[in-house]
């Protein structure tokens, strides 16, 4: 999946992916405050769909290029990614995800944080990630 896929539009203060818990929920795919880009819980679902079903690395990869995607619609880049907090629903994704986490951000070095949580709201879906970013 290439983020240009993804499809988020840009209102000045909020980002919308099209994202179907977006509308149901109200909720905005990522903020805008300021010098900061917020962004909400990201995982492997597009189009509706949820991606790579068994796998938390590829999961954490797509969730990471959504999370980005919004990120560069709120006007900031990679390197301006100062936190990344990731959650997985086993115990043995948090390598995975790690991976996925460190090939993106490897070299930003943002803080991280990551969490093992009973379940997210698609049992298929293994990892989801929110990142912050802040213009420096």
């Amino acid at each position: 999946m290439s983020v240009s896929s993804i499809g988020m539009e840009s209102t000045g203060y909020r980002v919308f992916s099209g994202g179907i818990w977006e509308e149901k929920y109200g909720y905005a795919r990522a903020v805008v405050a300021g010098d900061r880009v917020i962004v909400s819980g990201c995982t492997s679902t597009v189009d509706g769909e949820v991606r790579h079903v068994g796998d938390a690395y590829r999961q954490a990869l797509t969730a990471i290029d959504i999370a980005l995607e919004a990120v560069l619609m709120g006007g900031l880049a990679r390197e301006d990614v100062i936190m990344v907090r990731y959650y997985v629903v086993e115990q043995r994704h948090f390598d995975h995800a790690g991976r996925a986490i460190n090939e993106v951000f490897g070299k930003v070095r943002p803080a991280c944080t990551g969490v093992r949580v009973a379940g997210l709201i698609d049992p298929r879906m293994l990892v989801e990630i929110e990142i912050e970013a802040l213009r420096a």
